[in-house]
């Protein structure tokens, strides 16, 4: 396991398709901005510090969902208080992501990879986290496809859903990421975008892991996350 991961889309690609993509989405995402200012006080962008390729800090951009200033976990389960009605909407269609394209537009992430962390949760020391930040961070992922339920799924978590985050789902993680980027390539890439626009539409397209799953640490994140 000390090969680099393989590589997906190539720069000179995915800058002008983040480009285009702001412009197009543009009416959509000042709208969606809209809809954060008229519902809930303060700022439509939220920025929040990630871990990126190398390890190096990227502020990553979404449209706000929670309320300003709102305290507690690195993870947001169902239910969560700290989400607005607004907010629900959007991150339900996927719009509070679409800010992203400009960290894709400047170098920061990548369409395809590894969802970027909170630093809280980042081990440099551990070998799996070091081969994952050799890979630049992205907006979607075959993990993260599957795990499009990750708020009902830590909702479900009797008991501390921290220690269910760190000891079981964020280590299920690393294995779907350095599984798929251990054989990525521009055309497998390409997949994960399609599918990611059918799950968008049709959520029963990806099949969500079982807390069972989850906790056995088996192949479960492997097994699904191939294109």
């Amino acid at each position: 396991m000390t090969d680099a991961p393989r590589s997906g889309l190539p720069r000179w690609v995915e800058a002008p398709v983040a480009a285009v993509g702001l412009l197009v989405s543009a009416p959509v995402l000042l709208g969606a901005a809209l809809g954060v200012k008229l519902t809930s006080p303060g700022p439509a962008l939220f920025r929040q510090e990630r871990v990126g390729l190398h390890g190096r800090p990227v502020v990553l951009l979404k449209l706000r969902s929670m309320t300003t200033g709102a305290a507690g976990p690195g993870f947001t389960a169902g239910g969560d208080l700290r989400v607005t009605r607004w907010g629900r909407v959007l991150r339900a269609t996927k719009l509070d992501e679409l800010p992203e394209l400009w960290n894709i537009l400047v170098g920061e992430m990548s369409f395809v990879g590894p969802r970027p962390e909170v630093p809280r949760y980042v081990d440099p020391g551990d070998p799996a986290w070091r081969r994952v930040l050799e890979a630049r961070p992205g907006l979607t992922d075959p993990v993260t496809l599957r795990l499009r339920n990750e708020e009902a799924l830590l909702a479900s978590v009797p008991g501390d859903r921290g220690r269910f985050y760190s000891e079981h789902l964020l280590p299920w993680k690393l294995r779907g990421y350095l599984d798929y980027l251990g054989r990525r390539t521009p055309w497998s890439d390409l997949g994960v975008l399609v599918r990611t626009v059918l799950a968008v539409l049709l959520p029963s397209t990806e099949p969500p892991p079982s807390l069972l799953e989850i906790e056995g640490g088996g192949d479960g994140a492997e097994g699904r996350v191939g294109t």
